[in-house]
């Protein structure tokens, strides 16, 4: 099915090469993060709060996604399909079906899903930011910056061109509807 204008295809199954390029971008990412609060505090503070950091992050991107959006999602109704992140997959082995109607819901509240992915991104950029003032390291700010390379990358060729654009959920998804795809 294409979209409106005829012209992008929205996918049931996206490419591998999109799942892996999501999937290893947001993996990078935090793993990134994690090593970055640990190495910018260096000591039994940083190890902790690197630690909860990467804990944190993963939970909220591989278990609580599966189980609090995925069953909401079209994705998680349509045979065979495959979603930008694959995490359809998981919620139908660990989620019942939920209601289509509540995938926009996502976007509401302050800990809504969406708040919490993005401040999974965010909280180590911030948080390394007075490591370095602290205790400046050459390694550290390297990792500040691919960590904010990777979250402009994220938001200006991932979401726009890989993922987004040719989801089948664009038109209830508030994080599409946000960058101009779907249906306002």
């Amino acid at each position: 099915m294409n979209s409106p204008d005829n012209s992008i295809r929205s996918y049931t199954r996206y490419p591998l090469s999109s799942i892996l390029i999501y999937n290893g971008t947001t993996v990078l990412h935090f793993l990134l993060g994690g090593t970055g609060i640990i190495l910018g505090y260096g000591s039994w503070i940083g190890n902790l709060v690197g630690a909860l950091y990467l804990v944190f992050a993963f939970l909220e991107m591989y278990l609580h996604m599966p189980l609090k959006v995925c069953p909401n999602c079209v994705y998680y109704r349509l045979d065979n399909s495959l979603c930008i992140s694959g995490l359809n997959v998981v919620s139908r082995k660990v989620a019942r079906e939920g209601n289509i109607k509540n995938f926009p819901d996502r976007a509401k509240g302050f800990f809504c899903p969406n708040n919490l992915y993005i401040a999974s991104l965010v909280i180590p950029i911030i948080a390394i930011i007075p490591a370095l003032v602290l205790d400046f390291s050459f390694t550290v700010l390297a990792i500040l910056l691919i960590l904010v390379g990777l979250l402009l990358f994220r938001f200006f060729v991932i979401f726009p061109r890989i993922a987004c654009i040719h989801c089948r959920a664009k038109n209830i998804c508030p994080q599409a509807q946000s960058m101009g795809f779907g249906n306002k």
